[in-house]
């Protein structure tokens, strides 16, 4: 089959005054979104809720502080259900504009919270989430591990597709996973803006042999929320975006575009991946099946099961 779709990423970053202003910042996009005729559109991670770069939420080895407690309740507070209003928001999104969206969101689920992509469709609505498998470094601090009962490959219209957030990326047997689910789109979200992470961007297309789109938060420091977006200072940039599409190739279809807020369009065609992977298809005659084996556990992790 041969699909020739636009798709996006819109770069844009949480605002610090919260959740529903955040909200209005997606929402402002829409009449972009329909111009640019993107039936595909991916936000950065942790978008609705925020990632809080710098943070340590009053922590030190061994102790932590009663500001880092009160920290931690602003910040679960400003975090979101998948079947809050937020989303429900972005569902009418997504039907207005006919576009699929794969958005980062800060996910409550009792009393902890994951990092998570949330897949949108313009018929049906929420269709499916991905919670970030290994948080990186001090983000474990607040954010729980996701399991691999929340790993979708999902139709989207354009293609096939898949989330890894950030630095999941990065993990090897993840990735093959989600090829051997024959994910055609990779989505990205993220807040890394170096350019090692996008040479990653690129690796990952050229050997899934997969589009990829990558997009990163931009996001002013706070002595810098009084001005423009027009008069930032690039050089005190809290996350300096730099969001990219990248063909199964490994080449850059469009950006990075970087420091500025926006939406950034490239048209792929799904019949691309089919020469692409003529001479590599890792789960496929590239693989080795009688040298290397992959078992993914895909059931969801409970701390009580309870059995009547």
């Amino acid at each position: 089959r041969m699909v020739k779709s636009v798709v996006a990423a819109l770069q844009i970053g949480s605002n610090y005054e919260g959740k529903a202003a955040t909200l209005r910042d997606i929402l402002s996009f829409e009449n972009q979104i329909l111009e640019s005729n993107a039936k595909l559109v991916v936000l950065p991670e942790a978008l609705l809720g925020g990632y809080p770069k710098g943070d340590m939420f009053g922590a030190q080895l061994g102790y932590r502080l009663p500001s880092g407690r009160e920290e931690f309740t602003r910040y679960y507070n400003n975090a979101v259900d998948i079947d809050g209003e937020e989303i429900a928001e972005l569902e009418g999104l997504s039907n207005r504009t006919q576009a699929f969206l794969v958005v980062g969101v800060i996910e409550r689920a009792n009393s902890s919270l994951f990092c998570t992509a949330v897949f949108i469709s313009p018929e049906h609505g929420v269709v499916g989430k991905h919670r970030k498998l290994m948080p990186t470094g001090t983000e474990r601090l607040i954010w729980s591990q996701g399991d691999g009962s929340t790993m979708p490959v999902i139709e989207s219209g354009c293609g096939k597709v898949g989330a890894g957030i950030c630095w999941e990326n990065h993990m090897p047997l993840f990735r093959t996973a989600m090829y051997a689910k024959g994910v055609e789109i990779w989505c990205a979200p993220t807040v890394d803006e170096r350019d090692v992470w996008r040479s990653s961007m690129r690796h990952i297309a050229h050997e899934g042999r997969c589009f990829v789109i990558s997009c990163c938060q931009v996001q002013p420091t706070p002595a810098q929320l009084n001005k423009t977006v027009a008069n930032w200072d690039d050089n005190r940039l809290l996350i300096g975006g730099g969001s990219m599409i990248v063909g199964p190739l490994g080449d850059v279809l469009a950006g990075p575009f970087e420091k500025e807020v926006g939406l950034l369009t490239a048209e792929i065609d799904t019949d691309d991946l089919i020469g692409a992977r003529y001479d590599l298809d890792v789960v496929g005659h590239y693989g080795r099946p009688d040298v290397f084996s992959l078992h993914v556990d895909e059931s969801a992790r409970e701390s009580a099961v309870f059995n009547k």
